[in-house]
């Protein structure tokens, strides 16, 4: 199917999400073709040894947004793995900081490699985190 049927099934719970999802579990979550967005609530569990929220947290949601952001331009039988990304960290999250948006956003979509940008706010719109990646697009095998 599209990239962005795929993509809106999953956020419909049509689809399994991804189990690594389950760690910052997103809710109101839209997509359109290029861009996605969902929100989530840090709290104590993403806590790091020195008591803020661990850059894991951000990085789970920046690399899910740009990735699933790609895999909504793509058309059937094409998928896409990460190559690489970079995050800046702006301001800290702590379980106080409320809810959090991610949004990602494609660059460029290629027939071979995508690039797209992602950026993780809070309530009042303060930038968090955001970051970049260039993704592999691929054929998928047909099973057989």
């Amino acid at each position: 199917m599209p990239g962005i049927d795929f993509v809106r099934k999953m956020f419909a719970g049509e689809l399994p999400e991804p189990p690594i999802m389950e760690n910052v579990a997103p809710f109101d979550c839209s997509a359109e073709p290029g861009v996605v967005v969902f929100h989530s609530e840090p709290g104590f569990r993403h806590y790091n040894p020195i008591g803020s929220v661990h850059g894991g947290y951000a990085a789970i949601l920046l690399d899910s947004a740009m990735g699933l952001a790609v895999h909504s331009m793509l058309p059937p039988g094409s998928g896409y793995t990460t190559l690489e990304f970079k995050i800046s960290f702006i301001r800290g999250m702590s379980k106080e900081s409320g809810t959090v948006r991610t949004e990602g956003r494609t660059l460029n979509v290629g027939r071979r490699a995508a690039t797209a940008e992602a950026r993780i706010t809070d309530a009042k719109g303060r930038l968090l985190a955001h970051a970049t990646t260039t993704c592999l697009v691929f054929e998928v095998p047909a099973s057989a």
